[in-house]
Order: structure tokens, then sequence, then C-alpha cells
């Protein structure tokens, strides 16, 4: 056929459609009509009878271009195109159903630290081969996490604990690796049905298309000792700045080795000098917490003037100034650009992932000490129950506070909401007639920005409250 009979193809949100045998039929006699107008002159049964046929043909084709469409998605796929899709995300068809064993790489000389084990990384019982599925790294305690690998071959055979000790994927001579499956593994089953590959390789998909942050976040968060609320993924100057509170910092440098596509971008912690006094000693400001102490030497670099590039003994600190015992009276006036280092909120970590070394730095995210008075009333007369008060709305604010993201500001409208709900038991809200909060971070008192009711945060640091840092009265 000719251009003149092209059906096109109906697509809904469930996908393409077949074209109805009428709709087929008109399309043909309309192509017919285009090229052959005299065609009415040959009897009506014979039209009808190649109609027909060719309709037959039609529906066969429509329907064949259908299953191709289909075919190339993972909902509808065959299961030879489903095969493929499982390949290029890297999902093998069988692996739940083969045998499987959680295994643990060590190195008791704790000179292996860092060093990435990959997904695909291979194992051996001495029989039987088994394929390591997430990965992991060997962290500070000199070994992995236990990490899930499958059989290669299929049948059903037993796993006893401690029979996985050989590698076989190559390591280098200077690291000293050693596997073990401290408990026994798990024997294989029937063959993986479709439905059950078709899920997993719909799943990876979804995994391959997450966004950075809220992938990276994930990984982070599924790490042993890793608070949620202290992981904060940050777009700064330059690129984009983890901040990770908890956790083995291996296990964190290797989650983001596979959670950011490009490591080149990865920025520590923004805290920065804001001036250097031109006096005897040396003042150096700082626009967050910085965190030195006295006893301490801080080298500074990339400075206008550059007399002041220089390492520099600490004398004294207040929260955001060093007073240092260099005399800095003959330097010039500072203008811009200074740094610090180290920087006491990063963490660097190299990880090794055969053949190559990979330096990752994070934040970790510094705490600020919170203390929270409170002091309530009410007119209602001859009110009797205001140590429950106390004692209920105490351990609510604490946990408000210490469940603050980090960088995230402290709002006194949501305090007051946590003391009601809180107290709601012995007195309502509308009975209570004051409520003044009084709060101090590191010591120092804090007031809410002019015009709100926030208390705003360190960006790189949370709030933590202890059990008896908050205290409720009644006056």
């Amino acid at each position: 056929m000719t251009s003149a009979t092209s059906i096109p193809l109906v697509m809904t949100a469930a996908g393409p459609v077949p074209t109805s045998p009428s709709a087929l039929q008109q399309a043909l006699i309309n192509g017919v009509a285009a090229t052959n107008p005299d065609y009415t002159v040959l009897p009506g049964s014979l039209i009808e009878d190649i109609s027909s046929t060719d309709v037959g043909a039609l529906v066969t084709m429509d329907q064949a271009r259908i299953e191709s469409v289909n075919n190339v998605t993972p909902f509808g796929a065959n299961a030879f195109v489903l095969a493929q899709l499982g390949i290029q995300f890297g999902i093998p068809q069988g692996t739940p159903a083969n045998g499987s064993v959680d295994v643990v790489i060590s190195d008791l000389t704790l000179s292996s630290n860092g060093y990435v084990i990959s997904p695909g990384f291979t194992v051996s019982d001495g029989t039987n081969q088994y394929v390591i599925q997430d990965g992991g790294i060997v962290q500070s305690n000199g070994q992995t996490e236990p990490m899930f690998a499958v059989a290669v071959s299929s049948g059903t055979f037993a796993i006893p604990a401690n029979s996985v000790n050989q590698l076989i994927t190559s390591v280098p001579s200077s690291y000293p690796l050693s596997v073990n499956n401290p408990i026994a593994g798990t024997a294989a089953t029937a063959a993986e049905s479709v439905q059950s590959y078709r899920s997993r390789v719909l799943q990876a998909g979804q995994v391959a298309s997450t966004g950075t942050p809220a992938y990276l976040k994930t990984l982070l968060q599924a790490i042993t000792g890793v608070q949620p609320q202290l992981v904060s993924i940050n777009q700064v100057s330059g690129g984009w700045q983890v901040i990770c509170g908890g956790g083995d910092p291996f296990a964190v440098a290797n989650a983001i080795l596979q959670g950011v596509p490009d490591i080149s971008t990865l920025q520590g912690s923004q805290l920065s000098i804001t001036n250097m006094s031109e006096t005897n000693p040396v003042v150096i400001t700082t626009n967050l917490n910085h965190g030195y102490i006295a006893g301490q030497t801080v080298t500074v670099t990339g400075a206008t003037p550059s007399a002041y590039n220089i390492t520099y003994t600490i004398a004294s600190v207040t929260a955001t100034t060093i007073t240092t015992t260099t005399n800095g009276s003959a330097f010039g006036a500072y203008v811009s650009g200074a740094t610090l280092s180290p920087n006491p909120r990063n963490v660097s970590v190299s990880v090794f992932q055969n053949p190559n070394t990979y330096n990752i730095t994070f934040v970790n995210p510094p705490q600020q000490i919170v203390t929270m008075a409170v002091e309530w009333n009410t007119t209602l007369p001859n009110f009797t129950a205001g140590a429950s008060v106390d004692q209920l709305a105490a351990p609510a604010l604490q946990s408000y506070i210490n469940s603050i993201y980090t960088g995230q500001p402290l709002n006194l409208l949501e305090a007051t909401a946590t003391f009601q709900n809180a107290v709601s038991s012995v007195i309502a809200a509308n009975n209570i007639t004051t409520l003044l909060f009084t709060v101090t971070i590191n010591g120092v008192t804090a007031s809410p920005t002019a015009g709100t009711s926030i208390i705003p945060s360190d960006p790189e640091s949370y709030f933590f409250c202890s059990s008896t840092g908050v205290t409720v009265s009644q006056g």
C-alpha cells in the first residue's frame, strides 16, 4: 500500500489499542479508490471477497504492530525482550531462585579500610561461585557489612556456614582481604517466574531514573548508624554539598561514590573567613561557628594580601573569632579569598575501587546544644494540675527539638503547637493564657528573626537538647 492508506497507531494512557476492522476496511477502500478509481466496475461479490481477505490480513498486521510497541516496555515485553532489558539494567534472570548467602569481606590488619567491593564481585566455596549483588566497602573495623551474594549456577545444594572462603575476583596484593559467610546460606528454589523477573526489571528502571539527591539520601539513610534528620544534600556554589551525621565514614563515602554521578562537583563545608585583622595579634573572623580550640594550629591560604597566608597558632576563641599569636600589623588591610584548613567540619575519605582511588569529602554536622525554658499560665481558678503540665510538656518539646533536620530552624509556632498537644489531656489550649519560650544555643540566648517566629540554625549543624534541657514552669 502507499502512504494514502497509512493507518495511524492509536495510543491511549494504557498503551496502543487495535484499530477496528470497520476502520481498516474503510482505509483499504479509500486507498484503492485513490489509486484505482474504476475498481467499482468489478463484480460486487469479488470486491467483497478481496476486501474481506485483505481486512483479515490488516487486522493481523495491526495486532503485530501493537505487540511490537508493547515489547519495548517492561510491562508487556515478551520473555526475550524482557531478558534484554534486564541485561541493560544489570538484572540477570533467575537470581532470586538460585542459592544465596550473606558474606563478609575483611582484613584483620586494617590496611584495606576504604576498599570498595563493587556489585559483581565473585567469591566461592570451592565448588560453586557466588556473585555479590549490591556491593559494599571495608569499613573502619576492617570488614564490610554482610553482603548478599547469589549463586551463579542453579540447582539445589547446601551452603554451610564458614564455607564461602575463596576470592574469585582478583584483588591487588597490597590488600590482604579474605571472605567468609558467618551463617549458612539459603538453598535454591524453583525457577524464577516471568512475573517475578518483570517486577525486578521495573524496579531497576525506577531506581535508575530517580533524581540524584533523593537516590543518594536513600543510600545514606540505609547505612547503620546514620540518623535520617542529619542527612542533607545541598546545592552550593560550585556543586553539591553532602551532609551526613552518624555511620561509618567509609560506608558514607561509598554511598556518595555510588550515588553522585560526578564526584568532582562535591563541595565541603562552607565555613569561610569573613575578615582578618591587621593587628597584633591577628584576629580571624568566620561566617559560621568554627569549632577550633586554643592550642590548635590553622593554615590560611588564598588570602589577599598574601602575607596572611601562613600557619597560625590559636591563643583563644569565641564562636566565630580566632585570636592568634601572630603579629599582623604589617600585613596590610585584608581584602578577601582566605580559606582555613583543616576544616573541622569536613570528613575526607579515600576509597579504593579497583583499580582507582577516589577522594570523597562530606560534612559531618556539628551539634548545637539547645536549652529551652518555658513559662506558662492559666486564668482557670483552682487549677491543680500544674505539675502534670510540666511533666507532659518537657519531653514533647525535647523530642521536637531533636527531630529538626540539619540546617532547619527552630519554629516557636511549632513549639507552641507541640506544648498544647502534649498537655491537652489536662488543660485545653484555649485555657492557656501565657506561653513564653526562652531559648539558648550553645549557651547564648537566641531570639527569632525579626518579624518571624523562627530561630535560625547554622546551615550545616543540627540542634540537640538533652533530657534535662527543657524546663517548664507555671508563673
